[in-house]
């Protein structure tokens, strides 16, 4: 028997966020869309870890947030711990430390929503993401306090978080640099 998984996608845009069952482009930043991965069949993101480039101090380049990574378990019980989980990940940029685990206390992640700033102000426009959890828990990834935070996403129309899919611009030289522009986010039944 087949199983067939349904995917829909929650998708931020510079001012505004939805979610679509469909492929639907908001395009911002620089760069290009990196691969889409998916939780195993089963599994859903449950807690995240992000790369972040740290401050780099006046007149240097900052990328602020490089990567996102989902850890996916199964749905999480309160009293269930993690001992094992896989990983989602799309592309990433080339700067920065991978941030500890960030989880769900109980159940999975289901909404997202990104810090940015204005690329009128700089090159350098995702700075942090945060994660709703089905459980309650909102869940801050460790980053840049630059920008602002835009709306949250719609909760997941599936049971939760599933894929990622990232828009990164590659190294640029001596140009400003951005790295994570954009993130797809993909729900699950």
């Amino acid at each position: 028997m087949e199983v067939v998984r349904q995917s829909f996608i929650l998708e931020t845009g510079e001012t505004c966020t939805h979610m679509a069952n469909k492929t639907t482009r908001v395009e911002r930043g620089w760069g290009s869309w990196g691969i889409r991965e998916m939780c195993a069949l089963g599994t859903y993101a449950t807690g995240f870890s992000l790369r972040v480039e740290s401050n780099q101090g006046v007149q240097r380049d900052d990328t602020a947030l490089n990567g996102i990574a989902l850890r996916c378990t199964a749905p999480r019980t309160a009293s269930s711990s993690i001992i094992n989980y896989s990983t989602a990940q799309s592309n990433s940029g080339s700067w920065g430390q991978w941030t500890q685990n960030k989880w769900c206390t109980s159940g999975q992640m289901v909404a997202f929503q990104l810090r940015v700033e204005p690329t009128a102000l700089t090159d350098n426009t995702s700075q942090l993401c945060r994660f709703k959890c089905s459980g309650g828990d909102v869940l801050e990834g460790n980053g840049m306090s630059w920008g602002s935070w835009g709306s949250w996403s719609s909760n997941c129309a599936g049971r939760g978080i599933c894929g990622i899919e990232t828009k990164v611009e590659a190294p640029q030289g001596p140009r400003d640099d951005t790295a994570l522009n954009d993130v797809r986010l993909y729900c699950c039944n």
